[in-house]
């Protein structure tokens, strides 16, 4: 909850009793939090603006007790309360802010962030390891970040690099801070009460923090900034952190380093450095950032992407989605892995290497990223261990920046977008007509850059339904389940389509350079300061596995290989990317026409095939849990799971309780019927049922009492996003105001 004279962090609470609605009548809502008189008139106000279809009325009673009456539009008698009006309830805009949608792939890593993990019973761990090449080529090794610990890794990215120059603390973060001022997207964070949306704040501060190397090690630093996470609620989903030079300056001394760390459902890594090269700027002049904020920017994007005819990707889609049997995995299936957390492996081509690749490619007309999706598709063709054509399925990444908006290549955010490039490989057929096929593939992908794997789902046609099975005698069915009537339309992935990019698929990355000017550089330079290549942690690989290629500064092809080092064991990585670069530095001796490309993974006959895991199935959620027994004549609360329920808020919550209430859970995504059916069971004859959740939670409490036979005497209590406490602490004020004591 975020206005005028509310303190910070606090939530507020929202109570609905659900009564039998006369037509026209209003819905009637208690917001009980820290809100005086003028903080409830402006949150009637917001809504009164923001949703003119509905008539809005305020009743204050006293500081921390507001009775809101919604009036539904005369014709439609609404009886609920649409998401986006609960979301402006729960979750205001902030004074001076704004309020975007979140689609698309955004809306997919965020809600990633939002799912638990599934915890391991093994010891979490995590890996950061480099393979070097005949030329020395290594990356990583000499990072220090070997064998760090970073469990899961928080959902984060980390970039980092040495600072090479004078270093001024103050200026340092008087430039960040001026790059803050002038780009929204470091003044954004997320709410997703009832819909996923970007909350764009008028302020925000720059977050840095300084350590000395003598408190702590690089490989600790890097461990401890990914455990740390962010608070996606709130904004500045970047933060800096220096680890000061080593002390005594000499010749062999550390030069301080600097690890920058950001929300992949945030920004994207070209984002991230062009937000660098205004830092850069910024530094070079003094810690200023001259003039006002940048336009274009997240907000004309929105508007652009609103505005955008969808009717030539819808018919593009419906024929280029991946059919069922694509191989998508380029392991076989294979056990528990025994490890956890993210891994990374660099490796090197020389110069004269990714010279000769390239003009391989070249003079088969297709570009150098295309050699790389050739590959990587025969990688995933081998592993699914068939002979013949078969399809394969990966994802590309597509920056999204070279589309029809002025200025749209210099707007940093979350524009880029993983696509499902499918294509079919024949070992028997020529190695050109493969990187033909993955070339034009890319050609029709670069015409939607804007698609993303939500939309793909929804635009891709559907399966007709099976036909019930003829009466009479028929062949009798062998062991197995008994077949049911013909399913109605399918929820989440299309039925008969195969996997998209994202739960087991594979993202291929290309980075272009994004170098500094060269004016600006030569800046820096006079200044003594020379700006350094930032280089990649292992951090959320965004899926089980993504191979990033990316040019450095000596002319080389580095190969990036972040995994799931639950899904991909560190010697099962360390094949497959020891495979890849194989068949890479093959490419260029197979100039024949007629070269096949079974003859190119013939090199690989003697090598093992890596491994994955196999795909573990979530555990299905019991339809009610008793989390604390009460009186038998004490009301029931019922604690209403979702995804994006602020963690730990739960547990705070029963813990905290003190009254006889029977406290029960129950998950929102629960199969209609199921939970009204158990709700009710768990009530009983003379008990109040409280229905409630913490954001997410919230929302789905209230869907859950629409469909929930009315109970004499039902509510439901409703709270925005904070943390943990602050979460706990709304939701225990909103219950204590509905319970009645036992008889």
């Amino acid at each position: 909850m975020s206005s005028q004279g509310v303190p910070r962090g606090a939530v507020l609470a929202v109570v609905h009793e659900p009564v039998a609605l006369s037509p026209g009548g209003p819905l009637v809502l208690e917001l009980r939090g820290p809100l005086g008189p003028a903080d409830a008139e402006t949150v009637a106000a917001r809504l009164a603006q923001r949703h003119r279809a509905f008539g809005v009325a305020l009743d204050s009673h006293r500081p921390g007790h507001h009775t809101l009456r919604l009036t539904p539009p005369a014709a439609g008698g609404l009886a609920a309360l649409p998401a986006d009006l609960l979301a402006d309830l729960l979750a205001p805009p902030p004074p001076g802010g704004e309020i975007l949608p979140v689609t698309g792939h955004q809306q997919t890593l965020l809600r990633a962030a939002l799912t638990p993990a599934p915890t391991s019973t093994s010891t979490s761990t995590s890996t950061s390891t480099s393979t070097g090449t005949s030329s020395g080529g290594n990356s990583g090794s000499s990072d220090g970040s070997d064998g760090s610990d970073g469990g899961d890794g928080g959902g984060v990215e980390q970039l980092y690099w040495d600072w090479s120059g004078p270093f001024d603390v103050a200026r340092f973060a008087a430039a960040w801070q001026s790059v803050v001022d002038r780009e929204c997207v470091l003044r954004a964070c997320f709410d997703w009460v009832a819909a996923p949306r970007l909350v764009l704040h008028a302020r925000a501060e720059a977050d840095i923090a300084v350590c000395s190397p003598a408190a702590v090690t690089w490989p600790q630093l890097l461990r401890r900034d990914r455990a740390r996470g962010f608070a996606l609620h709130r904004p500045g989903l970047l933060r800096l952190t220096v680890l000061a030079a080593e002390p005594g300056g000499g010749g062999g001394a550390a030069p301080p380093r600097v690890l920058l760390t950001y929300h992949p459902a945030l920004l994207d890594e070209r984002g991230v450095h062009l937000l660098l090269r205004e830092f850069y700027r910024a530094y070079a002049a003094g810690g200023v950032l001259p003039g006002g904020e940048r336009r274009p920017d997240l907000r004309d994007h929105a508007r652009w992407l609103a505005g955008q005819d969808t009717t030539a990707a819808r018919q593009f889609w419906a024929r280029a989605v991946p059919p069922p049997r694509a191989a998508t995995r380029p392991g076989r299936p294979g056990g528990a892995t025994g490890q956890s957390g993210p891994g990374l492996l660099d490796t090197r081509l020389r110069a004269p290497e990714t010279f000769r690749l390239r003009s391989w490619a070249a003079l088969r007309g297709a570009a150098e990223s295309s050699a790389l999706h050739l590959v990587w598709a025969l990688l995933l063709y081998r592993a699914a261990g068939v002979s013949g054509p078969l399809p394969v399925s990966f994802g590309v990444q597509l920056s999204g920046r070279d589309i029809a908006l002025p200025g749209a290549a210099g707007i940093p955010g979350l524009l880029d977008s993983p696509l499902p490039m499918t294509v079919t490989v024949d070992p028997a057929a020529p190695l050109a007509g493969l990187l033909h096929q993955v070339r034009d593939a890319l050609l029709d992908l670069a015409a939607y850059p804007w698609a993303s794997t939500e939309t793909i789902r929804a635009w891709a046609p559907r399966p007709p339904a099976a036909p019930a099975p003829a009466a009479g005698p028929g062949p009798v069915a062998g062991p197995g389940p008994v077949a049911g009537p013909a399913a109605g339309p399918v929820a989440g992935p299309v039925a008969g389509v195969g996997p998209l990019c994202g739960a087991g698929s594979t993202l291929v990355r290309f980075d272009g350079p994004l170098v500094l000017p060269k004016v600006l550089r030569s800046e820096l330079a006079a200044q003594g300061v020379h700006a350094d290549t930032p280089r990649s942690a292992a951090g959320a690989a965004g899926g089980p596995l993504t191979l990033a290629a990316r040019h450095d500064t000596a002319g080389g092809l580095v190969l990036g290989l972040f995994y799931d080092r639950a899904q991909l064991a560190d010697e099962d990585a360390a094949a497959l990317h020891s495979q890849c670069v194989r068949l890479l530095r093959a490419l260029p001796e197979f100039r024949q026409a007629q070269a096949s490309a079974g003859q190119l993974l013939d090199l690989l006959a003697r090598a093992a095939t890596p491994r994955m895991a196999r795909p573990v199935p979530p555990a299905p959620h019991p339809a009610l849990t008793v989390l604390r027994p009460g009186h038998p004549h004490a009301d029931v609360i019922c604690l209403v799971t979702a995804p994006g329920v602020p963690a730990g808020s739960y547990d705070l919550f029963v813990r905290g309780h003190r009254g006889p209430e029977e406290i029960v859970a129950v998950h929102g995504d629960g199969a209609p019927g199921v939970l009204p059916a158990a709700l009710h069971q768990a009530s009983g004859p003379g008990r109040r049922l409280v229905l409630c959740g913490c954001g997410p939670g919230g929302r789905a409490a209230y869907e859950l009492a629409q469909r929930t036979p009315h109970a004499p005497g039902m509510a439901v209590v409703m709270t925005g996003i904070g943390d943990a406490a602050a979460s706990a602490s709304a939701l225990a004020r909103g219950v204590r105001s509905v319970l009645t004591p036992p008889p």
